[in-house]
């Protein structure tokens, strides 16, 4: 009992602070960084390309692990779908059940061990060699099993954990974290993901709401306020005024000319008196207008109107045809202001 206490004491006292662990695993990434810029550098370029392959050829990613390595593969199937890269989570022991089933020809496999001897998995890997496109697996031990039989094995070693009894998976979760989604996000980079995709892909919550279309915004249709150049300034008010937009478009059949606001109204009265109220909207419109595209983003849109410290754009169609006005208060719901 007194052998025990001493020994249980002594782990207590060689038990890293907080700060220590955090400085432990950062250490375990800046290493990661290291091996990624040296002699890992050909296996990773390889496995990207593996990646991007497999969906050319319209194969799915399936990722595979289990125990906190299982949890790892889960974050990386979502970071993969939601940047553009069809991923499917196969979990080992429910594998030999019947969920081997969604593994197709032309899928790839991604395998998450830092043993690289997992009974669940090296059950599962005549299959997925003999089904699989390619098997690309994260392994702490290089000379393991699953390492072995691999086509692209990435190295997620590390020196030590950060628990203090050196067992809890720690420093290496947090290493197979950072390098499955350094392997997503190349993939898209390589694949030309761009930021109109990632939003076509969440359009929901908070995210969804930040990466709103104008189009998904904008008043358009009967709710255009739209006058021609020839019409007279007292009907150019009551259109202003009717649509309830603080301004008006200005057409040539259905191609934007120019707009009138309220500050160019203003203004204009300042300068003209009662002689304004005889001028037509051509006279006194603003012919170079701010407009924005439909399919621009709604944060954009928030942008110029900081910028140019205005509270409506008109939105217009590749050909100059006006499509919707888009008015300050349209932005609120969207929590961008």
């Amino acid at each position: 009992m007194l052998l025990r206490s001493i020994v249980l004491r002594l782990r207590f006292m060689s038990a890293p602070t907080p700060s220590q662990l955090i400085r432990i695993e950062a250490e375990a990434l800046l290493r990661l960084a290291g091996r990624l810029e040296d002699g890992m550098s050909a296996s990773f370029a390889r496995a990207v390309e593996l990646v991007v392959g497999c969906g050319e050829r319209r194969g799915r990613v399936i990722v595979t692990g289990i125990g906190k390595s299982g949890i790892i593969a889960q974050k990386l199937v979502a970071t993969f779908n939601s940047t553009g890269t069809p991923a499917l989570f196969l979990h080992p022991a429910e594998a030999v059940h019947g969920d081997l089933g969604m593994l197709a020809k032309g899928d790839l496999v991604l395998a998450l061990s830092s043993s690289g001897e997992t009974e669940e998995i090296l059950r599962l890997l005549p299959t997925l060699k003999r089904v699989g496109d390619a098997l690309i697996s994260f392994c702490c031990a290089l000379s393991s099993t699953l390492a072995l039989a691999s086509d692209v094995v990435l190295d997620v070693s590390v020196e030590q954990e950060a628990c203090g009894l050196g067992l809890a998976p720690t420093a290496s979760t947090t290493v197979m974290l950072a390098l499955a989604d350094a392997l997503a996000i190349a993939v898209s980079l390589k694949k030309g993901f761009r930021a109109e995709d990632f939003a076509d892909l969440h359009p929901g919550g908070k995210l969804g709401r930040k990466l709103a279309r104008v189009r998904e915004l904008m008043h358009g249709g009967d709710a255009i306020p739209r006058v021609s150049a020839a019409t007279p300034m007292p009907a150019v008010i009551y259109e202003m005024s009717r649509r309830g937009l603080g301004m008006t478009t200005v057409t040539e059949g259905e191609t934007l000319i120019g707009i009138m606001s309220d500050g160019d109204l203003r203004r204009l009265l300042e300068r003209k008196g009662p002689d304004a109220l005889a001028m037509t909207a051509g006279d006194a419109m603003n012919a170079t207008p701010r407009t924005i595209g439909p399919d621009e983003f709604a944060a954009r849109a928030l942008s110029i109107m900081e910028e140019k410290k205005i509270t409506s754009l008109v939105v217009v169609d590749p050909a100059g045809d006006v499509a919707g006005v888009l008015h300050l208060h349209d932005l609120w719901g969207l929590e961008l202001i």
